[in-house]
């Protein structure tokens, strides 16, 4: 965890978890893109992120102690 790997790895992960709930909540709007409420949206987005680098601090200690991955 106290690795520039790790915070890579974690950053990297976070950056993809937040841009996969932008396309999700996009995604499954029925109105188009201009009509979404991206204040809410990017909530959404920095919460997933968050919870993302929480689940890699989670996943320190187990598998390459270099890596922010679970395996």
């Amino acid at each position: 965890m106290f690795t520039i790997t790790f915070w890579k790895d974690a950053g990297e992960r976070a950056l993809r978890t937040a841009a996969q709930a932008l396309i999700a909540l996009w995604a499954t709007g029925v109105t188009g893109i201009l009509d979404v409420d991206w204040a809410q949206a990017g909530s959404v987005a920095v919460f997933a992120s968050v919870m993302s680098v929480l689940m890699s601090v989670a996943a320190t200690g187990r598998g390459n102690k270099e890596s922010a991955s679970i395996l």
